[in-house]
């Protein structure tokens, strides 16, 4: 997985009814794009992350 500053996580739900999590990557903390990256979510809450296969990036700027 790779990301950059301002891409998108998209974190699926994992079971029926549970929406997808999208936070916004603030910051690469491994090298070269690689995880670990800090994100801040929709709240507004920062943590740090190493995504599992359930998370895909969407890379630039959001749709619409």
């Amino acid at each position: 997985m790779r990301a950059d500053s301002g891409d998108r996580m998209v974190t699926h739900g994992r079971t029926v009814g549970d929406p997808d999590r999208v936070a916004r990557v603030v910051e690469v903390l491994g090298r070269d794009g690689a995880p670990p990256y800090r994100v801040r979510d929709e709240r507004g809450h920062e943590t740090v992350v190493s995504p599992g296969p359930d998370t895909t990036v969407r890379h630039g700027p959001p749709a619409g």
